[in-house]
């Protein structure tokens, strides 16, 4: 799973650094379906439960399971890529939020300064609540611990964590228990235990946590229109702490 986590990682950074104006989502999705291909590995999405893309990727108003379609980005679109890696028997799951063409996109007459700032800063937050969560990936605690602090984090800065979708447990399976929800109450849930693995998910919105799904049966949105984001790390539990085997710390 450690290799696997790399290779997922690499796969995003990639994915994320190709992003551009003008670029199809689909264009995106085929680039990284080479590059986890070309690195040994298999996309874990692709046939899941009939599904045909090796990424789901999202903009703006989409939270998760978006189809990579010919919709094509633009600068100051909030892009996030999901994406699953399949290494020699076991799953590896990694998402990251970004600003298609970061932090130099603003100008007058086509994105506002205020409207990059507010952007860039519901992504930190999101970064922030997934980095508190892994924090708590320790033996001992429960699963409480992770879902309370992404809550706390969240809601603390005048956001809403998402109800309906959860992190999960990963290894042989892409979806495995314990389920990891972005809400919950600290020392509750189950116990967390030496080399358990989870899929960390920060999946929250800029307004309401009510959400809905598009006509492709896939892509979820928020219900109100306003922004989603997602970020999501592989994480062991090891015996010092918490083991990041989808390692970002590169991406801004």
């Amino acid at each position: 799973m450690a290799t696997g986590g790399k290779i997922a990682a690499q796969a995003l950074r990639e994915v994320i650094g190709e992003a551009h104006a003008g670029m199809t989502l689909r264009q995106l999705d085929r680039l990284a379906g080479q590059k986890i291909l070309a690195a040994g590995a298999v996309p874990s999405f692709k046939g899941f439960e009939g599904y045909k893309f090796s990424t789901c990727l999202n903009l703006n108003e989409g939270v998760v399971h978006g189809i990579p379609n010919g919709r094509i980005l633009k600068n100051g679109d909030l892009l996030s890529v999901d994406l699953g890696v399949y290494y020699r028997g076991f799953h590896s799951d990694i998402s990251w939020t970004v600003v298609v063409g970061g932090k130099t996109v603003a100008n007058e007459s086509e994105f506002s300064k205020e409207d990059l700032s507010k952007r860039l800063s519901f992504l930190a937050v999101g970064r922030e609540a997934l980095n508190s969560a892994i924090g708590q990936c320790k033996v001992g605690n429960r699963v409480g611990d992770v879902s309370s602090v992404i809550q706390q984090t969240i809601e603390s800065h005048g956001y809403n964590v998402v109800r309906d979708l959860v992190g999960h447990g990963i290894g042989r399976e892409l979806h495995e228990d314990p389920a990891i929800p972005c809400f919950g109450n600290k020392g509750s849930g189950l116990h967390l235990k030496e080399g358990m693995t989870l899929a960390i998910e920060v999946i929250y919105t800029e307004g309401s946590f009510n959400l809905a799904v598009e006509k492709d049966g896939w892509t979820i949105r928020t219900l109100d229109g306003k922004l989603g984001g997602l970020f999501e790390q592989t994480v062991t539990i090891g015996s010092g702490g918490p083991i990041v085997l989808t390692n970002t710390l590169d991406i801004c």
